[in-house]
C-alpha cells in the first residue's frame, strides 16, 4: 500500500535526503544560495534527483502547508510496513517488541509528533488504521521530523483483529485512559503495545475492552486532559524507564 507525498522545509528535506530515501525531483527557490539549500542541492545532485530551480511563486502553490523555506521535495511514494515486519525488527535487535496503536488521530502534527517520540523512544513501528485517521501526508511527514525514514507505520482495517492475533504472539496491551491506575504502578515491561486515543473521544470502547490494562497519568493542573502526542511521549517515556530498570 503506497502513498505519495511532498516533504517540505530545509530539516525534512535533507533528512529524506540522507535517510535514502527517493526523491523524484527537488523545487528550489531561485536565488537562494545559503549553506543550508547549497547541502541539499550537493545530496541530490549525488542521488541524480532532477533539480527544478523556480519562483518563490511557484514554491507558495505548491505548498501544503507554507512553510516551505525555498524548497520542496516530490518524495517517491511512501510504502507502509507490515505489521510482521516490526515484530522481526524486535527479534533481530534482540528486544521485547514495542509498538504504538493509534486510535483515529486525525491531527496529522499529532500524528508526526507521535512518530517522532516513537523513534526517540525505541519502538519498534505504529500502527494506524485505514478509517477516520489521518494518513502519511507532507505535514505528519515535516512533524516527524525524519522519524518517519527510520520508523515504520502499518495502515490496518481493524485495530481490535490486529489486537488479537498480537495478543497470540504474546504482546499485551495497554491504553492511556483517566479512569485507569496511575501508570507509575501499571507494570510495562515485556512485550507491550501502546494505545492512544483520538483528540476528542479518547480510545473507543472496544479497543478498550481489549485492552490488557489501562493506565492514567497523573495530572495536577485545572484542564481534564494532555494533547495526544504529549500523552503518548508521557507513557512512553514510562514505558522506557521500566525497561531500563
Amino acid at each position: 500500500m503506497i502513498e505519495e507525498f511532498t516533504i517540505e522545509g530545509r530539516n525534512a528535506v535533507l533528512e529524506a535526503f540522507r535517510s535514502g530515501k527517493t526523491i523524484d525531483k527537488l523545487y528550489v527557490q531561485k536565488g537562494v544560495q545559503d549553506g543550508p539549500i547549497q547541502s541539499i542541492i550537493r545530496e541530490a545532485k549525488k542521488k541524480d534527483t532532477i533539480i527544478n530551480f523556480v519562483e518563490r511563486e511557484r514554491l507558495d502553490q505548491m505548498s501544503e502547508e507554507g512553510h516551505h523555506q525555498g524548497v520542496i521535495a516530490h518524495a517517491a511514494a511512501y510504502e507502509y510496513a507490515e505489521v510482521e515486519d516490526m515484530l522481526k525488527a524486535a527479534e533481530e535487535k534482540g528486544e521485547p517488541p514495542f509498538l504504538f496503536l493509534l486510535d483515529g488521530i486525525e491531527d496529522p502534527h499529532n500524528l508526526g509528533a507521535i512518530i517522532r517520540t516513537a523513534n526517540l523512544a525505541g519502538a519498534h513501528g505504529v500502527i494506524i488504521p485505514k478509517r477516520r485517521a489521518v494518513g502519511l501526508t507532507a505535514t505528519v511527514a515535516k512533524t516527524s521530523a525524519g522519524a518517519l525514514n527510520y520508523t515504520p507505520v502499518a495502515k490496518v482495517t481493524n485495530l481490535t483483529a490486529t489486537m488479537e492475533e498480537l495478543k497470540k504472539k504474546g504482546m499485551w496491551f495497554v491504553c492511556a485512559d483517566m479512569d485507569g491506575d496511575v501508570m507509575y504502578r501499571v507494570n510495562l515491561k515485556g512485550p507491550i503495545g501502546l494505545v492512544i486515543g483520538s483528540e476528542g473521544s479518547g480510545v473507543g470502547k472496544l479497543i478498550k475492552e481489549t485492552c490488557d490494562m489501562v493506565a492514567s497519568i497523573p495530572m495536577k493542573g485545572d484542564i481534564d486532559s494532555l494533547n495526544a502526542s504529549v500523552a503518548a511521549g508521557v507513557l512512553a517515556y514510562e514505558i522506557v524507564r521500566q525497561r531500563l530498570g
